[in-house]
């Protein structure tokens, strides 16, 4: 597998060794009031408990222990609005290596002192996908480390995978598995963990209004990126990868949701559950509530995707 090629099964089986010693096995949770509220069975995988507070530590611990050692000791660069920063960061100090991490101006504080407390570099640019590459770009040349793009990379997205993938080994079986989408990581390597583990369940994604290139793209066959993205969710401003879009193609359905429901799952989950999630992993019940219709009675997997908030910035706090 390299960096650009389109993960599979393997891959993810593969991942999953891999991170084995070094990823946590987040907890499953489960409440009677929210399967009451929904009309469903959820079982929510609690990833904003994986190291680093986010799923991305799967993908991001991948991808560096992945690496030829000779690569490797030349350190490892990303652009991040955060969490997958985070990850790389701390993936690359299991492994004693370098890390650079660019981020775009605007990004929330909680998620930049993680990435400084696991050691990176930081590099600050314009709040722009162009502006993060050129950046990437130079600090590759420069340095001579290897990107690791935050989505669209084989590596990551088969790491991705493998919190789908134990959810369903401890919970499963499930008839729809929902996770939230921004560049897609998280979303292609559920793909996969489905086709390994649960090949009659239904992966839907969950999608913010001001971002919704997703489901736009899987509605038109093919990529539609011109947007600005205007979301709460601010792991979900990424346009949707290549590689993931050629994953998700006919293997998933899309529910867009409008940042106050977001808001105002974040806040039932923070009451309900007793769980610190951001925004962009509320999304995720969001549209299970969003759409009740969709999963009556059925059995759901839900991926808490990550819980670094800003305390200081609270949704609910600000309204």
């Amino acid at each position: 597998m390299t960096d650009s090629s389109l993960p599979c099964v393997d891959d993810l089986l593969a991942a999953a060794a891999r991170i084995a010693p070094h990823a946590s096995v987040t907890p499953v949770l489960q409440s009677r009031a929210l399967d009451a509220l929904s009309g469903a069975r959820l079982a929510f995988k609690a990833e904003h408990l994986q190291r680093g507070g986010a799923f991305k530590f799967r993908g991001a611990c991948n991808a560096v222990w992945a690496l030829p050692e000779a690569v490797a000791a030349r350190g490892v660069v990303t652009h991040s609005s955060g969490n997958h920063g985070a990850a790389l960061a701390l993936a690359a100090r299991t492994r004693g290596i370098a890390c650079h991490v660019v981020v775009p101006d605007g990004a929330v504080a909680a998620k930049l002192a993680n990435i400084e407390r696991h050691g990176a570099t930081l590099w600050r640019c314009a709040p722009s996908i162009a502006a993060r590459e050129a950046m990437c770009a130079q600090v590759e040349a420069d340095t001579g480390a290897t990107l690791v793009h935050p989505y669209a990379d084989a590596r990551v997205i088969a790491g991705q995978g493998t919190a789908a993938l134990e959810l369903i080994g401890s919970h499963g079986p499930f008839d729809t598995v929902v996770v939230p989408v921004g560049g897609g990581g998280l979303a292609a390597g559920t793909g996969l963990a489905l086709q390994a583990a649960a090949p009659n369940a239904r992966l839907v994604l969950a999608e913010p209004a001001g971002a919704a290139d997703t489901a736009r793209s899987l509605a038109a066959g093919a990529l539609r990126l011109d947007f600005t993205p205007d979301t709460i969710c601010d792991g979900l401003r990424g346009t949707l990868g290549a590689p993931n879009f050629a994953l998700l193609h006919g293997a998933a359905e899309v529910v867009v949701v409008d940042d106050a429901a977001t808001v105002a799952a974040m806040r039932l989950l923070w009451q309900v559950l007793k769980q610190v999630v951001e925004p962009s992993s509320a999304i995720a019940l969001a549209a299970i509530l969003a759409e009740p219709a969709r999963f009556a009675g059925q059995r759901v997997g839900v991926v808490l995707s990550g819980g670094n908030v800003d305390l200081d910035a609270l949704p609910w706090a600000l309204a």
